[in-house]
């Protein structure tokens, strides 16, 4: 690009983008409010209202919370609608600073600030593309405007904004982006999917026993022959054996990893809710921790993850060879008298395993973590190898798919990072082609 093209702003831009205040090309920069928390008929309606902990969800298709008519009606809370960027406001770790875009109308809580575009100068979609390129931005303006770190609508209108005076260009740049994240959610979807295939699977078969009997016919409810075991304090199916934990499944099993040598660090910050690809890790010199390999499966066995379902299987290393190493609040469990991965991971899943890791946890509270031996002491149900083989070989290939959409992610959220940047500042333009 020449230098007759471009201009000084605060860097270098296109000669035919404009700059202007936030303030100037939006209708409208609001925050909103929460009904009262201890009047149970403002709550679990069917209104939806957003937290500022989900903004961490770039685009805002649902909401955890759902408010009542009479909770809008007596509270400060606003309502931002389709196409609006909501920031977080305030809110602990990451989230102040967090951009989302609005697919659906929703109150929000005074902790998020809401933005509407004057559409004729300014696409919504490109402010939110904007703003989400000016993350740390945002957190270095709220930690120097405020005591308690956090913006506000005046700060956010003071802002200025470079944009291409073309809204079709605007547009153009925007659908590169939201493609890419479109397809990123997708393969989420799909992988979510095939996981709750994967668990339902498990429960009617492993729970609820209404595995295919010989006839191909629901095991319990067709009839089959059903023993009450003290140990486990239910009726399993005949002939099934009831084991320790440790007994068929290895427990931080022993790798081979030196101490020194690079390998894959997966910290639990790496590991997201109820989700069993892991997304994030980073390259460091092994000292410390539970090791494993491709298949293993890892257990959050401190408080709040392990409440909040963090519990992956391991797909990140490049060959069944390599070792990888995470911190000490994983418990890494492998094939052992059970060969199925998918067996041990649906297992690790349940609320049976769950609720009694959860209730066996010692220290202070806080920071809380399931005993070392716990899994030497829990006794579990077994079934027969056949029946978790077959398990496997439905089950393994979904875990195969969603491997396969995890590094589709990965490597689609590497592109549209190192696009984002380039193509909200100008530095990349759109093709002229794109743009007619």
């Amino acid at each position: 690009m020449s230098q007759k093209k471009i201009k000084q702003t605060k860097g270098m831009i296109p000669k035919d983008w404009e700059v202007e205040k936030i303030g100037e090309v939006t209708e409208q920069i609001f925050s909103g409010g929460t009904p009262d928390t201890r009047k149970p008929e403002y709550w679990n309606g069917d209104i939806p209202w957003l937290s500022s902990g989900e903004t961490g969800n770039r685009f805002v298709r649902n909401t955890e919370k759902k408010i009542t008519e009479l909770g809008v009606k007596n509270s400060s809370t606003s309502l931002a609608k389709i196409e609006d960027v909501v920031v977080a406001s305030a809110g602990q770790g990451h989230t102040r600073g967090q951009a989302s875009f609005c697919m659906i109308d929703t109150y929000i809580n005074q902790s998020i600030i809401a933005l509407r575009s004057k559409k004729e100068r300014l696409v919504p979609l490109f402010l939110f593309y904007n703003l989400l390129s000016r993350y740390p931005e945002l957190r270095g303006i709220s930690d120097a405007h405020s005591s308690r770190g956090s913006l506000t609508t005046k700060l956010l209108a003071d802002l200025n904004i470079e944009f291409p005076s073309s809204p079709k260009e605007q547009e153009d740049i925007s659908n590169i982006l939201f493609n890419i994240d479109s397809k990123i959610e997708v393969n989420q979807q799909m992988n979510k999917t095939l996981e709750e295939l994967g668990n339902a699977m498990f429960m009617h078969w492993f729970v609820n026993f209404e595995f295919p009997d010989e006839n191909n016919k629901p095991y319990k409810s067709s009839g089959g022959d059903m023993i009450f075991n003290e140990e486990v304090g239910k009726e399993i199916p005949k002939g099934w054996k009831v084991k320790h934990f440790s007994e068929v499944i290895e427990v931080n099993p022993k790798r081979e990893l030196q101490k020194g040598k690079t390998g894959k660090k997966v910290s639990m910050t790496d590991l997201n809710p109820w989700q069993s690809w892991i997304e994030n890790w980073v390259l460091e010199n092994y000292k410390s921790g539970p090791k494993f390999k491709n298949g293993d499966t890892l257990f959050a066995r401190i408080t709040p993850s392990l409440e909040n379902g963090k519990t992956a299987i391991v797909s990140i290393l490049d060959n069944d060879n390599e070792v990888g190493f995470g911190s000490t609040e994983f418990i890494v469990f492998s094939k052992k008298i059970i060969s199925s991965n998918a067996y041990i991971f649906h297992l690790c899943r349940t609320e049976e395993i769950r609720n009694v890791a959860i209730t066996s946890m010692t220290g202070t509270s806080g920071r809380q973590r399931v005993p070392n031996d716990f899994f030497n002491y829990l006794s579990i149900v077994v079934p027969p190898s056949t029946l978790i083989d077959e398990f496997e070989k439905l089950c393994s290939p979904m875990f195969n798919s969603i491997f396969n959409n995890a590094n589709e992610i990965k490597q689609l959220s590497q592109i549209r990072d190192s696009l984002l940047p380039k193509l909200i500042s100008g530095k990349i333009r759109v093709p002229v082609e794109v743009r007619k």
